[in-house]
């Protein structure tokens, strides 16, 4: 019974006793505000940041598809994030994986405390982290994948490639004890992502018609709508990750200004010299890649370590979107590898750079070099792209096997709105 109790206590069913309710002396509430906000925000990046961008990317007939999908993964994430996938994050385990000490919050309750944070602000912050990654992989799948097979590859890959990923990265595991720097989910969360949907991308095969019609997003509005949003939420997700509201959130809080200022204008400007015009959703992707850019890097590197990041970021997510995709001969719809692949392994690398203390960073640890710490930080990507490669591909093929990966052909052309919502986003 004892056991049972702190589920009961999560669902409602049982009181907590008085003693729950006894004193939290290192509790901040400031701290707790903070965080709780920055949850929030978070959250706001999936809905609707996520659903807006991806979905005014797509064709008119496809958008309600793209919503319903990260809609529906937010719930399911969630519920695997609170049933197991918190405790095999972040309880303590192996090098890999975590425990299963916390399956259903077990052994939490409102006294409980992460650091000056409630335990659960802190299991609502990372979850929100779970739900926006495995969000951001639909993108690269849109318009025709089946929503029963993404619901399938949502469940393996959680369990098996973002769980031990945050638990290698941030919960204790391998690449912590490595050393390495991802302070706010470069691997964890955009690389890990993005080398999901490129997987899925090829698995799929392209688009009816791509390469020989013109497929074109249906409404720019919405992306910009959808970046805006992302940007604002991004500060949950940099100054957040601090975990107070300290001098590190307020560090994280400015790079991500002078990131997506670099970014944007250094894609614009690219765009504008080789490409003849500067286009509006050149500007949003130029945001997001100075974004995804210095995530891992936020809490660590100067202000101006932070605008180079943003600088290279948008030089290098454009590269990835016109010139990459080209070589890779993949259909991503929404550049998801292009933009969170490139930057993430740019932003990831650079952080090696940037976190020296001669360069205005906050220092390595005792006796690491530059170059060291570069090299920690290039490991850390293999094992993600690795790891995240082989159970992404693995997941996709039991999707395929048991429900089918693809619609029809018929299905594609009429669109996933009516065929398989029986909705239609515009009369």
């Amino acid at each position: 019974m004892s056991k049972l109790l702190p589920c009961l206590y999560v669902l409602g069913i049982a009181s907590f006793p008085a003693s729950a309710l006894a004193s939290t002396t290192n509790l901040d509430k400031a701290d707790n505000a903070f965080m709780m906000i920055c949850t929030a925000l978070v959250l706001f990046m999936i809905l609707p940041g996520i659903a807006l961008f991806y979905g005014g990317l797509l064709r008119s007939k496809n958008v309600l598809s793209l919503m319903a999908q990260t809609v529906v993964i937010f719930a399911l994430v969630s519920v695997i994030w609170i049933i197991y996938g918190y405790s095999l994050a972040f309880s303590e385990g192996n090098d890999f994986f975590g425990g299963f000490d916390q399956i259903m919050l077990h052994g939490m309750s409102i006294a409980s405390l992460s650091a000056t944070i409630p335990q659960f602000i802190h299991v609502a912050f990372q979850g929100a982290f779970a739900c926006l990654t495995v969000a951001l992989v639909v993108g690269a799948l849109g318009e025709r994948v089946k929503f029963s097979a993404i619901l399938i590859f949502a469940i393996i890959w959680t369990s098996f490639s973002y769980l031990p990923m945050a638990h290698m990265v941030w919960g204790g595991g391998l690449l912590a004890q490595d050393g390495a720097f991802d302070f706010a989910g470069g691997t964890v969360v955009h690389i890990n992502a993005a080398v999901a949907g490129l997987v899925g991308a090829y698995l799929l095969g392209k688009r009816t018609g791509y390469g020989k019609e013109a497929i074109k997003p249906h409404n720019l509005p919405m992306v910009f709508m959808g970046t805006a949003i992302l940007f604002i939420g991004w500060f949950g997700f940099n100054a957040g990750s601090a975990g107070s509201a300290d001098e590190i959130a307020a560090l994280a809080f400015i790079n991500t200004v002078a990131a997506a200022a670099g970014s944007i204008l250094s894609w614009t400007l690219a765009e504008w010299i080789f490409r003849g015009k500067p286009s509006l959703l050149g500007a949003c992707s130029g945001c997001l890649a100075g974004l995804v850019g210095v995530t891992p890097a936020a809490g660590t590197v100067s202000v101006a370590g932070a605008l180079i990041i943003g600088l290279i970021s948008g030089a290098a997510g454009l590269w990835g979107v016109v010139i990459l995709k080209k070589w890779l001969k993949v259909d991503d719809v929404c550049d998801v590898f292009g933009v969170h692949g490139v930057c993430g392994v740019v932003g990831c690398l650079l952080t090696g750079v940037f976190t020296s203390a001669a360069v205005g960073g906050i220092g390595y640890a005792e006796g690491v070099t530059m170059m060291k710490q570069v090299g920690i930080q290039a490991f850390s990507i293999l094992v993600c792209v690795v790891w995240t490669a082989i159970v992404a591909y693995i997941a996709f093929i039991i999707a395929d096997k048991t429900v089918g990966l693809r619609v029809h052909v018929e299905q594609e052309r009429e669109g996933l709105d009516i065929t398989y919502h029986g909705e239609n986003a515009y009369n």
